[in-house]
């Protein structure tokens, strides 16, 4: 595991391993942590030489490192330039080198931009109106002309993820925002344990039901088990690149989501709403058949896990990991 923790805290790597206790798993034994950033060219060919000294050399990657703020990356694009391309870019210089053709890489829906189809898929039009997004399709792109160029020798999956929420259900692992929270859930969760007096919706008058956003909300959970099915995959199959959503196919709206939360949790979370914010788009839910049919994968937790949870986490860890 390679992180700046520039946005976590590898106290979360102390809780997987106690995760693993109760599964009588030696998860501990399996588990190396290396602070740093992947525009550390340096650093990731020591990683990987050291891995080949130690006759383990790294035969594949998850590539889950990035910034991933909406709101932010509108304010600070060159931040977002710097953090996902570059980083991405050195990451597949130093794979290419030692010959790590495999990688899964976390990608957004983001980058399918505004529609109003019901659902959406991956051979639909990719037009990011955010600079979040188009930084994740600037990665895709590169790797697929890093595996023209390399005689089509790697094997890639592009995860777009959806929106995924909630926590393990253990409770001690979940999201832990470092600053006041970018992204819904943590911050419905926030407001339900008091930290923050309301809920900020932005905006009430999208052309969506209830006039709040609707989006294809997926257990963090499912998510996960969705990367290990990605990487089975591909050590087991030909070299390839494939896009895969990865989502329920089950839209939410904003509103559904809270509502739902009160009601499950039985809490209360005052909101207000706002003006939209700069790169939303109203509709987002995923067509997920072609992931549920490759990967031999489907999300099998629903709203209601997804909110009890997330709260759960909240509760037995009401200051998250500080």
């Amino acid at each position: 595991v390679i992180d700046s923790n520039i946005n976590s805290k590898n106290i979360s790597l102390k809780k997987i391993i106690d995760i693993g206790k109760l599964q009588n798993r030696k998860f501990k034994d399996r588990l190396t942590f290396i602070k740093g950033d992947i525009r550390d060219k340096s650093l990731l060919e020591n990683i990987f030489s050291n891995s080949i000294k130690n006759n383990k050399s790294i035969q594949g990657v998850i590539h889950f490192a990035g910034l991933k703020s909406v709101e932010e990356s509108e304010k600070n694009p060159l931040l977002y330039w710097d953090s996902n391309i570059c980083g991405s870019i050195t990451l597949f210089k130093v794979m290419q080198k030692y010959e790590c053709q495999n990688i899964v890489f976390s990608s957004s829906a983001t980058l399918y931009g505004k529609t109003s189809k019901k659902l959406i898929s991956e051979l639909d039009l990719l037009k990011p109106c955010n600079t979040y997004g188009k930084t994740k399709l600037l990665i895709e792109s590169i790797l697929n002309e890093i595996f023209l160029s390399s005689g089509k020798k790697w094997k890639v999956a592009n995860l777009r993820y959806f929106n995924p929420i909630g926590a393990h259900p253990s409770g001690l692992i979940g999201e832990n925002p470092l600053d006041i929270p970018k992204n819904l859930f943590p911050y419905i969760c926030k407001v339900a344990s008091g930290e923050f007096k309301k809920l900020k919706i932005y905006g009430n008058d999208w052309n969506t039901p209830d006039g709040t956003c609707v989006r294809d909300f997926i257990h963090v959970m499912d998510l996960a088990d969705a990367h290990i099915a990605a990487i089975d995959y591909l050590f087991a199959n030909k070299p390839t690149v494939i896009n895969l959503n990865i989502g329920t196919g089950v839209g939410t709206s904003v509103l559904e989501l809270v509502e739902t939360f009160i009601r499950v949790n039985q809490c209360k979370i005052p909101f207000t709403f706002s003006n939209p914010r700069m790169g939303d788009v109203p509709y987002l839910v995923a067509d997920n058949k072609l992931a549920t049919e490759i990967l031999n994968w489907r999300p099998t937790r629903n709203i209601d896990e997804m909110c009890k949870d997330g709260w759960r986490w909240q509760k037995q860890n009401p200051n998250c990991f500080n």
